[in-house]
């Protein structure tokens, strides 16, 4: 039809395909078969995404007046706002008295410009995002192993292909619902899913074999199933020793974690333990798929590592239908990081200490290497460092107040700021703390590329025509820039293909190399996938030759079960995990917006077993008071069998006393910067 502009969902790493038509009231979405990510499936989130462009949204800039209100202004006065804000925090404060904190739901070439802007119009090495919260740990332990991360390093196609898959601490039945189809078809050839989840989730419903694990034991519980396999001789040798290094060491270490001793720690029976093995060392192919659950702990890259040795040690990895991936949560939480926002990294997945990729960048950008900063502090750690040390911050696309560990201490952080300026679609509970909101153009209202969870870059089109006060944030960024660096102002375009054209250029020799792909090739090609060099067709599957180490081998990580960065005690007994329900999504500034999906999911919830809602005097309905060392919740029970007696859940898409991350842990892996989500300690009470 030629009246549908074909583009993609606006939500998460599936950025599934669909159809914008002209409608009575609107745009109205259709279908596209022909997407081979989602086969023209949407889930209610999907299916609802023009709903905001309707209303509910920004439409003008808004400032802070003399009484504290947030009023209407025109944009120069906001842009000039802004301009003074950050201007007179760097000139009081020196130049990473300025933050930058980005999105993952931010195109590439967003997130390329605002990596760009904060170097070398804001001097500053004070920039991160909130996709620091979604697969970080994943990333560095890929690095770590193959020398290169992406999300999944084979097609989603490829998943029913294989003979068993081990789904750690992933839920996409509610998640990713278009995904399910996945599974559900490798069972349908005969394959097996292990789930492993505290809970008895709607995946796990789908599995031929659940695990339930304590939170914060997943680590535990992939050493001991190597060990397993140690133990039952079904390790390939030949394999180890033609593509790996490092399998001496490993060896060694997962043999303190016996069958018996794992079982103590996780509360996962011998047998089933057993179980697993067998079903995935029995299948001519497996894989391992990774997602928030063991990701978001202090030691979630070394617990994604146990996992990829698991994977090393049996001959699965650069095989066909065989791997470890990672179901990445945010729209473009893998591209966002690869092209600039990420603390430590240039465009191209470069590392800022490199002084080769240094040249190379700042040669694109016409700057002087030398005047490129060195990498700041990561998403948790800059949050946690405003109002003392960062005194002014622009944030893009992301709403900490909701999002961050420790939420109630990271929104003080922010009021404590001299100067907040806030680009977004809506009013979050972020933006209505700014001294200035600058409303942004949405999805369908802007053209942009982005990366989904299989390394395929997509391009979404812009559909329909925005508000008349409303721009791109590759507007705002050139309209500061034209404030505060005048002589670089021309490097910042205010259209996409322009930007990308650059980022193709600067990507260039990375690993994340994007110098083969264009506009015009993804559309041929419903998408393209990274690495692609001038000249190449595409990888849409990784490490059948060789990995990206130097020497081409995949390494093994010695590592050991250590415990959770805060166990439960006498005082605060109860294990404490969060996750995501089908209607919502991430902070909910978008969702909680839409009459449909409110009515699907009106708002928290704590999930808890019968025989804890019995010790704590609750019945279903009665409000539930969660407490743990940094604040407390409440919200209704939701008494289940499908969580462990020791463990409660909440969701985290809400603001105010249901607000899921009041309680969680800030403490940081080591080597991702990951905050440890997924497990605390709390007590639960009555509440009424």
């Amino acid at each position: 039809m030629s009246d549908v502009t074909e583009t993609h969902c606006p939500y998460c790493s599936l950025q599934c395909g669909m159809g914008l038509a002209p409608g009575a009231d609107g745009p109205r979405i259709v279908p596209r078969e022909d997407f081979p990510v989602n086969r023209g499936a949407l889930c209610g989130k999907g299916q609802s995404a023009t709903a905001l462009l309707a209303g509910g949204r920004l439409t003008g800039p808004l400032v802070r007046d003399g009484r504290g209100e947030l009023v209407a202004a025109s944009w120069d006065e906001a842009l000039d706002r802004v301009a003074r804000g950050l201007r007179g925090a760097r000139e009081g404060y020196g130049a990473d008295a300025v933050g930058v904190f980005g999105g993952g739901g931010l195109t590439n070439e967003k997130a390329y410009a605002l990596g760009k802007f904060a170097r070398i119009v804001l001097g500053t090495s004070q920039i991160d995002y909130n996709g620091r919260f979604c697969m970080s740990s994943a990333a560095a332990a890929g690095n770590r192993a193959f020398g290169l991360d992406r999300g999944l390093p084979f097609p989603l196609a490829d998943i029913p292909k294989t003979g068993c898959v081990i789904l750690v601490g992933s839920n996409p039945a509610e998640t990713m619902p278009p995904a399910l189809r996945y599974f559900t078809e490798l069972r349908e050839n005969g394959g097996k899913l292990v789930v492993i989840d505290p809970r008895r989730t709607r995946t796990a419903e789908q599995a031929d074999l659940h695990l339930a694990p304590r939170p914060g034991t997943d680590l535990a519980l992939a050493l001991g199933l190597l060990h397993l396999v140690v133990a039952q001789g079904r390790t390939d040798e030949a394999y180890i020793a033609e593509r790996t290094s490092g399998w001496a060491e490993t060896r060694a270490a997962v043999m303190s974690h016996w069958p018996e001793y794992v079982e103590r720690i996780t509360g996962v029976p011998v047998p089933q333990l057993r179980r697993t093995v067998e079903l995935f060392c029995d299948a001519p192919a497996s894989m391992v798929l990774t997602a928030r659950g063991p990701e978001q702990q202090a030691k979630g890259t070394d617990t994604v590592g146990a996992w990829i040795n698991l994977c090393l040690a049996t001959g699965r990895m650069g095989r066909p239908y065989s791997g470890y991936g990672c179901l990445t949560g945010q729209g473009n939480g893998q591209g966002g990081r690869e092209h600039g926002q990420k603390a430590d990294q240039l465009p191209g997945y470069r590392m800022l200490t490199d002084p080769d990729a240094r040249r190379h960048v700042a040669g694109v950008w016409g700057v002087d290497p030398d005047e490129l900063p060195g990498p700041g502090r990561s998403a948790y750690e800059l949050l946690d460092a405003l109002g003392t040390d960062v005194r002014a911050l622009l944030l893009m696309g992301s709403n900490p107040v909701v999002s961050a560990p420790a939420a109630a201490h990271v929104e003080g952080r922010l009021r404590s700021l001299d100067f907040l300026a806030v680009a977004d679609v809506v009013l979050s509970e972020t933006a209505a703390l700014a001294d200035v909101v600058l409303p942004v153009t949405q999805w369908a209202e802007e053209t942009g590329t982005l990366t989904n969870l299989e390394g395929r870059v997509v391009l979404r089109r812009r559909a329909v025509d925005p508000p008349a006060g409303v721009r791109s944030d590759l507007a705002v960024l050139r309209g500061l820039a034209e404030r505060l660096a005048p002589g670089r102002a021309a490097g910042f375009p205010a259209e996409a293909e322009e930007v990308f054209e650059e980022l193709r250029r600067a990507s260039a020799g990375g690993k994340a190399d994007y110098s083969g792909i264009s506009y015009g090739r993804i559309a041929a090609e419903d998408g393209v996938f990274w690495p692609c060099p001038e000249g190449s067709p595409g990888t849409p599957r990784l490490f059948l030759d060789r990995f990206a180490t130097p020497d081409g081998r995949a390494r093994f990580a010695p590592v050991t079960h250590r415990p959770a960065a805060e166990e439960t005690d006498a005082e605060y007994p109860v294990s404490f995990t969060t996750g995501r329900v089908a209607a919502q999504y991430q902070s909910g500034a978008q969702t909680r917006r839409i009459a449909g999906l409110n009515e699907a999911s009106p708002g928290p919830y704590v999930q808890l077993h019968p025989e804890l809602a019995a010790r704590v005097g609750v019945a279903e309905g009665d409000p539930v008071a969660v407490l743990s060392r940094r604040g407390r919740v409440v919200a209704p029970a939701r008494v289940s069998y499908d969580i462990r007696p020791d463990t409660v859940f909440m969701p985290f898409h809400w603001a105010g006393e249901g607000r899921a991350n009041t309680v969680t842990n800030p403490a940081l892996d080591p080597v991702s910067g990951m905050p440890e989500f997924k497990v605390c300690a709390v007590r639960v009470e009555a509440a009424g």
